[in-house]
């Protein structure tokens, strides 16, 4: 790995990825490091929402619904993010929120075990998948929840024949550390279980294969390494040989077999489509679809082979940079076993990192002393690796975090 700014600037040359930069607006004097929870906005993303707002709402008005494919948008989307997670055409929709799909897919996969009464997630996972869950299986009787991690059971532990339904994230949103989807899959079929996986971490930030990996269901964002923007659309995935069978509870009227018969009595659509289910928030598909075209020319192999580079480098210059500074990597130092972030503890991690902040280079926190560290390929060289750990030792050697100002939480971290 390079040892000086120099190196880094060579390995900047030699990147295949370095020209995709020029499609991100990326603020003079700052230095990225969070898009694994907010992307960068794609130089064409405002260009797009104009148009439609200007041209298909505007002067199409109504027509827009069928003259600029406005109703079938999900569907279409869907199927562009498709070949980013490993899914096949028409397994894949775009709508809603991440939360809102998760109770749908997680829903519709208990109703496919009828007769089994235990949930297994990670007591780690994002707490919004644990929340939907808890709220899916409050409305029904007699579930269990068993929770795997921080010291309790393993999944080989928890799974047995009354399993119905595994929910996993597969990059951890605090360590960055990644599972094995394959092996985890595998796992809970030998068991009888259904398996969905979050991939909030995971799309856009290394290659997923769902299908190979015969994954059930899986539900995602589009607003971190996707790019789309905050607030925008989230998508879900339904294995095709699941969709005639799984049966999704927010039975809206755009899931309908004929949604514009208006009938009283609801019949699920066939396929993915009967996954969605009311009008989708159209303006916020613009900027996604601005992505998305960047997206179509990225090879993510080599967006892997960036990732795990930029990442080994940055665990190699805090190790020979920050030592003796009170920070701990946190992350898995096995390349193959993180997704594309670095989190560092530090005790007092929240005033280190607004303090980092301040100095333009923008990660963030979470509780209780975790600084975090998304490295997104589309746009992060390998000097602004450097530069990062230059930073964050003066921050830690000056104390300047022991400012006051930094003490204060904000709303967001």
């Amino acid at each position: 790995m390079p040892t000086t700014r120099s190196e880094c600037e060579q390995y900047d040359a030699d990147d295949p990825l370095a020209s995709l930069r020029e499609e991100f607006v990326l603020p003079e004097g700052v230095i990225y490091l969070d898009g694994n929870s907010l992307g960068a906005l794609p130089q064409t993303a405002a260009g797009r929402v104009a148009d439609m707002v200007e041209t298909e709402w505007g002067q199409g008005l109504i027509r827009s619904w069928n003259d600029a494919g406005w109703f079938d948008k999900p569907g279409v989307l869907g199927d562009r993010i498709a070949p980013l997670i490993g899914a096949g055409t028409g397994e894949v929709v775009v709508c809603d929120s991440t939360s809102i799909n998760l109770f749908k897919v997680f829903a519709a996969a208990l109703a496919m075990r009828p007769d089994r009464k235990v949930v297994v997630s990670e007591a780690g996972s994002f707490p919004t998948d644990l929340y939907m869950m808890e709220g899916a299986t409050g409305l029904l009787d007699g579930y269990e929840r068993r929770l795997i991690g921080a010291g309790g059971p393993t999944l080989e532990d928890a799974l047995d024949e009354d399993v119905a339904v595994v929910v996993l994230s597969h990059v951890d949103y605090r360590t960055g550390r990644l599972h094995d989807m394959v092996t985890v899959t595998e796992l809970a079929h030998r068991h009888g279980a259904l398996v969905v996986w979050d991939l909030c971490h995971s799309v856009g930030a290394l290659p997923v294969h769902l299908g190979d990996c015969r994954a059930d269901f899986a539900v995602g964002c589009t607003y971190k390494y996707l790019n789309g923007g905050p607030g925008s659309p989230a998508f879900l995935y339904v294995a095709a040989r699941h969709q005639d069978v799984a049966r999704q509870p927010l039975s809206g009227w755009h899931g309908h077999a004929n949604p514009f018969a208006f009938a009283t009595d609801y019949r699920p659509a066939d396929g993915i489509t009967r996954f969605r289910c009311s009008t989708p928030q159209l303006l916020s598909y613009a900027p996604l679809e601005a992505s998305l075209d960047i997206w179509e020319r990225v090879d993510l192999d080599l967006l892997r082979a960036k990732s795990l580079r930029m990442t080994d480098l940055f665990i190699e210059l805090v190790d020979q940079e920050c030592a003796g500074l009170g920070l701990d990597i946190a992350s898995p130092r096995d390349a193959d076993a993180r997704g594309s972030q670095v989190a560092v503890r530090h005790a007092d991690g929240y005033p280190v990192m607004r303090a980092l902040i301040d100095r333009g280079v923008i990660g963030d926190f979470r509780a209780p002393d975790l600084l975090r560290f998304g490295f997104t390929p589309l746009y992060v060289r390998y000097v602004d690796v450097w530069d990062a750990v230059q930073e964050l030792r003066d921050v830690l050697s000056s104390e300047v975090w022991r400012d006051v100002r930094y003490a204060t939480r904000a709303q967001v971290t």
